[in-house]
């Protein structure tokens, strides 16, 4: 089977970006990205300092942001625009208002009991912009049940094919992490890979490697990996959407849509 053609284009793009070019060029390069996207650098070192335009993408920040250690409030993993978040219904969740989509569909064949279990529950969509800082982190102390990469296309998840295409999440590949709470219910992270975005790393499984020439789904399941709210346990290589969906009556989301949020910023109560 022949690789998509957005494929393509993003794994070129991502060979363009990880090139370390002499330096006068490559911080031409990463200035010209700064400006031309409106980053923020206040939080990140100069951009002159990254050796190439990948390490400008998965930045980290100089000083850590402090965690909110309230165990009722579930934190944002990444800096983001809330697209869109509500109940799930049916076993339906949005991609946008307006295009639903079939959950079971979205997380596969590996996690039909996780559909069951988010019923009822909420779902939040988080899409980051090619100039937000791209890693993620966990919104809470979880336990990592398993992980599922599913293959899949890289259309872009703007607002115009969100608006438009149907089952963008679905045809998009994507990394699913089933994950307990802390009172041992389900809370699911979904990772949407996007155009360009070469890569979507997980720094505790290193067998995933998305836009590759893996065709079927693998999965991952574990017995002892944990993740403490606010760690870190990966990064984008460049923007793109992370869907969160939780246990009936275990979250009270507090958000508007097209809400800008930040890493560590407070999206919801725990129940």
């Amino acid at each position: 089977m022949k690789k998509h053609y957005t494929a393509i284009i993003s794994r070129t793009f991502g060979n363009f970006a990880s090139k370390r070019f002499p330096r006068p060029f490559q911080q031409l390069i990463n200035h010209g990205y700064v400006k031309l996207m409106g980053l923020d650098m206040s939080e990140f070192e100069n951009p002159s300092s990254y050796l190439t335009l990948n390490k400008l993408f998965t930045r980290s920040f100089v000083k850590p942001r402090e965690i909110d250690a309230d165990e009722n409030i579930m934190i944002s993993p990444v800096d983001a625009l809330v697209t869109d978040y509500g109940e799930i219904k049916e076993g339906k969740a949005y991609q946008i208002k307006g295009m639903e989509y079939n959950i079971e569909e979205l997380f596969g064949s590996y996690h039909k009991d996780s559909v069951k279990a988010v019923e009822g529950g909420e779902f939040v969509n988080l899409y980051l912009s090619p100039k937000d800082y791209h890693r993620y982190h966990s919104p809470d102390n979880l336990t990592i049940k398993s992980i599922t990469h599913i293959p899949g296309k890289l259309y872009p998840v703007n607002f115009p094919l969100l608006r438009n295409k149907k089952d963008l999440f679905i045809e998009n590949e994507r990394v699913i992490v089933e994950c307990l709470d802390k009172k041992g219910r389900t809370f699911v992270m979904v990772l949407v890979g996007a155009l360009n975005v070469g890569k979507m790393i997980i720094t505790f499984e290193k067998k995933i490697q998305t836009n590759s020439k893996i065709r079927e789904p693998r999965h991952y399941a574990y017995e002892n990996v944990t993740l403490e709210k606010g760690e870190l346990f990966g990064w984008f290589e460049m923007g793109s959407t992370i869907l969160l969906f939780t246990q009936k009556d275990s979250f009270n989301p507090q958000l508007a849509i097209n809400q800008k949020v930040k890493f560590a910023e407070p999206i919801g109560e725990i129940k």
